[in-house]
């Protein structure tokens, strides 16, 4: 948007822009020298980068029932994606089956429903856990996921030592701005300290957590909060496995992170190379690690969903490659492009394709992947990304003065500094500061709403019928011992992994083992909310 030479220009995040950069604006930053692959990484984890291997090509998948999800996986399989990434529906966020009442009118419809250990198995047949790599997008109820899935990968006789892929299992962010919570934060916090301590042991090539400012951001917070925010919530989690007993470098290679691309275009690219830098300092100089693996920040990306409008979609699919761009400009290992009708329903598998298609479009069509870090020494990039490690720092001094993450939660800081972005940038587009193309400005009184993807209204009466068979087929002796065997180690302070892998094999239900261990945690009510 033009605007007069006199106004203050300025980012997304409020960092006022000079109308031209020069080399003494990047006196203070120290950034000659720096080279891919070496601390601090700002210019990339490795010396090769995507010149040496592509990143990972994921689209966020799962919807219906375990069949339908079964089927996606195959067509995105078939048409070159190299990652699984699996969305479940709220119930199985929230640790409910898919018969309970409180699950009616919900089940497969903003993801799968996942309810036992035959459902896991339907979900993915015929695919091959040790040759893929699959990300879920599960939190409250991360350690059930991730021991169903350990539990079908011991099924086709493929190990947990085999297993690749990622449980985002983040839930400050999910008190934060999401609230798919269940339990209070301290044995959360508890549960995925047991996950990552587990996961070091024996699924060594598994990431047991996703650290994600990405909800965050959709939720309103600017590139910097996200950084922050993120980067806090990290050290709060790191703590908590230093405390038990852990070190740092037998877990810290294997933490990742999850982060938002949105439009502020050269913004994000700075983002992503200020975020490496920020987390190599603080494993480094706070937590004093000695394994340069420690100190990378690994991280996957998603397209903005908030970006994407229900009008004229097609303008949709030009904001994600846009923000696609960015994303491997800044150097991301992993991406997902959102399709052009999600402002609206499901995508439909033609809209899947066109966003997978634009990443391999940007990979193998554009040149952006024949060098490390193009963007490097571009004066405002490089101040941006300076500019940005400053006010992270600020943020990050801050929260520690508040008793760090978990404090600042429970305060309600990082709610209503996102509650107070987002209507900032709210009261812009209401005023016309800010255009969203065919929205508030180029609108279309003849644009048609594209066909969409239908959730049928029987699958959820389908994969009840199911689930209760399975339930009055089982052995109820041996779910009633499981679920015994959790309730008391849930009492004391026995890592939990073990026990909730026995309970699934076992045929104990995802709602029955978050049941058992909301009688021990009790559940999470809220103090502040948007």
């Amino acid at each position: 948007m033009a605007s007069n030479s006199n106004e203050t220009v300025k980012t997304d995040s409020g960092l006022p822009v000079k109308r031209t950069y020069s080399k003494k604006d990047l006196a203070k930053f120290n950034v000659d020298g720096e080279e891919p692959g070496k601390f601090p990484f700002t210019r990339g984890l490795y010396p090769s980068m995507y010149r040496e291997r592509l990143w990972t090509m994921r689209q966020y998948s799962g919807f219906g029932t375990a069949e339908e999800t079964n089927k996606r996986f195959k067509f995105l399989l078939e048409h070159g994606q190299t990652g699984l990434s699996l969305a479940f529906d709220l119930p199985t966020q929230t640790g409910r089956d898919s018969d309970d009442p409180q699950s009616e009118g919900e089940v497969g419809r903003t993801g799968v429903a996942i309810s036992s250990i035959k459902d896991m198995m339907t979900c993915f047949d015929s695919i091959p856990l040790g040759k893929v790599s699959t990300s879920m997008t599960i939190n409250s109820t991360a350690s059930t996921l991730l021991s169903l899935y350990i539990a079908v990968a011991e099924s086709q006789g493929v190990s947990p030592a085999e297993l690749r892929g990622t449980t985002q299992n983040d839930i400050l962010k999910e008190y934060i701005a999401r609230n798919t919570y269940i339990y209070p934060p301290k044995p959360s916090i508890r549960l995925i300290g047991d996950m990552i301590e587990y996961c070091s042991k024996s699924v060594p090539q598994w990431y047991p957590i996703s650290i994600s400012g990405y909800h965050m951001r959709e939720a309103g917070c600017n590139a910097v909060q996200e950084l922050a925010f993120t980067f806090a919530n990290a050290i709060e989690y790191i703590e908590t496995c230093v405390d038990r007993g852990l070190k740092v470098d037998s877990f810290a290679p294997r933490l990742s992170f999850f982060f938002c691309c949105t439009m502020e275009f050269f913004e994000e690219v700075a983002k992503f190379r200020a975020a490496r830098r920020i987390y190599a300092r603080i494993m480094k100089e706070r937590f004093h690690a000695k394994n340069a693996k420690s100190m990378h920040l690994r991280f996957h990306v998603q397209t903005s969903g908030e970006s994407l409008t229900a009008q004229q979609v097609d303008n949709n699919v030009v904001r994600v490659t846009l923000e696609a761009l960015a994303a491997v400009l800044g150097g991301c290992q992993s991406l997902h492009t959102n399709s052009r009708d999600e402002a609206l329903a499901l995508p439909t598998e033609e809209s899947v394709k066109i966003a997978l298609r634009t990443q391999q479009i940007i990979a193998m069509e554009t040149g952006v992947t024949k060098t490390v870090d193009p963007l490097a020494g571009s004066y405002y990039v490089e101040y941006l990304t300076g500019r940005i490690e400053e006010e992270v720092a600020r943020y990050l001094k801050k929260i520690d003065r508040m008793g760090g993450a978990l404090a600042a939660v429970e305060k309600g800081f990082f709610q209503e500094e996102i509650r107070n972005n987002a209507y900032r940038l709210k009261k812009e587009i209401d005023e016309n500061k800010r255009v969203i193309v065919g929205v508030n400005k180029f609108q279309d009184p003849h644009d048609v709403e594209p066909k969409l993807n239908k959730i049928d209204l029987e699958l959820e009466q389908r994969q009840i019928a199911r689930l209760r068979e399975m339930k009055n087929s089982r052995d109820r002796t041996k779910v009633d011992h499981a679920l015994s065997a959790l309730q008391k180690a849930a009492e004391g302070q026995e890592n939990l992994m073990p026990l909730i892998v026995q309970a699934v094999k076992s045929y104990a239900t995802l709602g029955e083992i978050s049941g058992t261990l909301r009688a021990v945690f009790g559940r999470y009510e809220p103090k502040f909310s948007f």
